[in-house]
């Protein structure tokens, strides 16, 4: 097999796995196990599909600090939501954010984003799909959510958590492949927590770059009071 040939296998092998991944219906279990094994080659494969979700919601994460905190960079409190093996809170420490926090399903993923040494804490076995018992009210400046609002991982109502543990007049920043929002009520769920006064949407880049095969929308949603009341589940 000459170079060529080999670049091309390895660039379908990477791709397969990632498709396999939007396969596995939201099932804790099954996400885990999967990450479990692909957390050596993770990088690797998305970064040979032409990631670029991660640069796209840090900068995003800058820009708004930029446009609307009075505090430092350095000063303001970012969780990364689903933070795999630390890509965005790379690109986060790159622009002067220090007070990172990451969660994460997979401990084996959670433990590479531990070794890129930007983040203050990460925590494992944390599933999206459910409430955060683990964080408080209002406790971040900016929550940000890179590939994991897409098939087969996370649902839309997740949006409902993210909002609570991001402070009044804070920000999430997420990314939603095109599928995903294709084929799933996420923005539906937007219009409803901007109906009951929890976000307000800011901004949506439609249709920008994220991955070789498929573009993603990146929105920028700005939280409210009222999304840090607390929910029935945790009455």
């Amino acid at each position: 097999m000459n170079t060529l040939d080999q670049r091309t296998a390895l660039e379908e092998a990477a791709r397969k796995r990632i498709k396999d991944s939007h396969a596995l219906d939201g099932d804790v279990g099954r996400l885990a196990n999967f990450y479990r094994d692909w957390a050596s080659s993770y990088e690797v494969d998305v970064v040979r599909d032409g990631y670029c979700g991660p640069t796209v919601v840090a900068e995003l994460a800058g820009a708004v600090q930029t446009a609307y905190f009075a505090n430092e960079r350095a000063a303001a409190a970012i969780l990364d939501a689903g933070c795999g093996t630390g890509l965005v809170g790379v690109q986060l420490e790159r622009l002067g954010f220090r007070l990172i926090e990451g969660l994460d399903l997979s401990e084996e993923m959670a433990e590479k984003a531990r070794q890129t040494g930007v983040y203050q804490h990460v925590r494992a076995g944390v599933d999206l799909n459910g409430p955060l018992f683990e964080y408080s009210s209002g406790s971040y400046d900016i929550t940000v959510c890179c590939g994991v609002l897409t098939l087969g991982h996370v649902r839309p109502d997740a949006l409902r958590e993210l909002a609570r543990v991001t402070r009044p007049n804070g920000f999430i920043i997420a990314s939603t492949r095109k599928s995903y929002a294709g084929t799933t009520s996420f923005e539906a769920e937007v219009r409803s927590l901007q109906d009951a006064g929890i976000l307000v949407p800011a901004q949506c880049l439609n249709d920008g770059k994220y991955l070789a095969e498929e573009g993603a929308h990146y929105w920028v949603l700005q939280v409210t009071d009222k999304a840090n009341a607390p929910t029935e589940q945790q009455l």
